[in-house]
């Protein structure tokens, strides 16, 4: 990982100067990511879609075939067993689902020939497409939705998934007939469309194992070729897909954590593509294309025992941190300051009340001192490398906390162990950093994830906020789930459940041969890209 010792000791010099001078409000994150890159570089800005794309010249390898680097490698190729961004970015290219979204977010079919008709308040119907086959030849039909479902009803159940947030309302599937299907909820849930944008759809004899991960096999534009652990994956066309030809043959994903790296791959021309582009290194790549993200990076403070117990100290932690400076010196403008709260100004649910937690190190510091902690030692957990610019945002919040009095015990972990560590559910950091996505445009896999007391990777034990997100996720009219997700950040806020931090915008580095508009979904299709040269 790049050091930024000076780098932090400038930045952390300059929060303490403006604090002393009147401090700065860190909550006006001062413009939005998805309208940046005008400032940041010279590619045009589409600002209706927050989107850059790039249109370039010819030179490298054959067009038929791109390279992507990724930074991380895919834990698994299972597409209901784990949820990461290196398993996305590959499966996602040969696993589709009932639903697909146009680029700036809007729900449209896909394996299914229509949204969905919602027959009673548990139950929806879908059509399917006809002439649809797996890779094997399979044939596409009801009873491989049926069993897709099934199995990650079956995956929840055992609690050998990680995709429960999104999945877990789910009770059951029935087939009308063959090309007909019934999904059956366990609660009204008014989200079951955009969870079916995010179900890959396996064939029955597949969703018949425990772990598909050895043999990928999906209806999408790409099949599965080859996987060499640690060093790449390889897909190519799949010349029977029932949609339009992609113009890309062939692709290669690479996976290299060290973003330095990735570049200097792009520059050489061994990558095509890399994603985590920080803004600040928008130069050295040949192209940048970039759109507002779904990315928040926050820390999750274990309210339940340790040093972040006290409320005091997780308003101290809070305080003590100046976002904005973060998002001038590590960012270079790439982020805006989250709002105090995990969502973004466009997500239903954005609570306008909120303001970012100010910059305020004499507070924080008091704050400690009456709880009783100042030169105590407090524990974070992250990783770098996974996340555009990951391990130098915590290096600097362990800046902050150390000036405002703690011992700060950052142990950044290979994205394996930290995953370990994420998914523990009988132990838990004082500090344990994530990036949650909004990957369903909507706050519910953020609520129940992580403000839930019975999410995945909650740090409370609050029985009164975790009811009034089983409430939000059961509520089917829009504007009474807008005002209980303003209350349950509001809640969460009050509480300093979290150290809220940044929104960080997707930044792409291309080379001389790509052609392609980054999605507000951050979904990286190949089948969107074009090549020349």
């Amino acid at each position: 990982m790049r050091k930024l010792t000076g780098v932090l000791g400038t930045l952390l010099a300059l929060s303490l100067v403006a604090a002393a001078c009147g401090g700065d409000d860190s909550s006006t994150s001062g413009g939005t990511a998805g309208t940046s890159a005008g400032t940041n570089g010279s590619s045009p800005t589409t600002e209706e879609s927050g989107a850059v794309g790039t249109t370039v010249a010819t030179t490298g390898e054959a067009a038929e075939s791109i390279s992507i680097v990724l930074g991380s490698e895919p834990t698994s190729l299972d597409p209901h067993l784990v949820d990461d961004g290196g398993e996305r970015a590959v499966n996602n290219n040969i696993y589709e689902t009932l639903l697909f979204r146009t680029a700036d977010g809007v729900l449209e079919p896909g394996l299914a020939v229509a949204l969905p008709t919602q027959v009673d308040e548990l139950t929806w119907e879908f059509s399917l497409r006809e002439g649809v086959t797996f890779h094997d030849g399979t044939p596409f039909d009801s009873a491989a939705v049926v069993a897709s479902i099934e199995r990650m009803v079956r995956l929840i159940g055992a609690e050998t998934t990680d995709n429960a947030g999104y999945f877990s309302p789910l009770a059951r599937a029935e087939a009308v007939d063959p090309m007909t299907v019934r999904v059956l909820t366990s609660a009204p849930d008014g989200l079951l469309p955009s969870r079916m944008n995010w179900l890959r759809i396996v064939s029955a004899d597949a969703a018949a194992s425990d772990d598909i991960t050895d043999a990928p096999n999906g209806t999408g534009p790409y099949r599965f070729v080859s996987r060499e652990v640690g060093v790449a994956i390889e897909l190519e066309r799949n010349d029977a897909y029932w949609g339009a030809e992609p113009d890309v043959d062939a692709i290669t994903f690479g996976f290299v954590p060290e973003a330095g790296t990735r570049i200097a791959g792009v520059q050489s021309g061994a990558y095509d593509l890399m994603v985590n582009l920080s803004a600040n290194d928008r130069e050295a790549v040949p192209n940048a294309a970039q759109v507002a993200g779904i990315e928040h990076p926050i820390l999750i403070l274990n309210t339940v025992e340790g040093i972040t117990a006290d409320v005091k100290v997780r308003q101290a932690l809070n305080l003590a941190v100046d976002k904005q400076a973060i998002v001038d010196a590590i960012y270079g403008g790439g982020a805006t300051v989250d709002a105090g709260q995990v969502l973004s100004e466009t997500i239903l649910g954005f609570n306008d009340s909120l303001e970012a937690f100010p910059y305020d190190p004499d507070q924080a510091k008091q704050l400690l001192e009456e709880a009783g902690v100042a030169g105590q030692t407090i524990q974070i957990i992250g990783e770098s490398g996974r996340w555009v610019n990951d391990g130098d945002l915590l290096e600097a919040v362990a800046s902050y906390w150390t000036a405002a009095g703690l011992q700060v015990d950052l142990q950044i972990l290979e994205f394996s162990e930290w995953l370990d560590v994420f998914f523990d559910t009988e132990s838990q950091p004082d500090v344990l950093f994530v990036s949650t996505s909004l990957d369903l445009l909507d706050p519910d896999k953020a609520a129940t994830s992580i403000h839930s007391m019975n999410g995945l990777a909650s740090g409370n034990d609050d029985a009164e906020l975790a009811a009034m997100i089983d409430e939000a996720r059961s509520e089917l009219d829009a504007n009474r789930r807008d005002e209980l997700y303003q209350q349950i950040m509001a809640s969460a806020n009050e509480k300093a459940y979290f150290v809220w931090l940044v929104n960080t915008a997707d930044i792409y580095g291309l080379g001389d041969r790509v052609t392609w508009t980054p999605r507000i979904d951050g979904l990286l299709l190949v089948k969107e890209m074009s090549v020349s040269g």
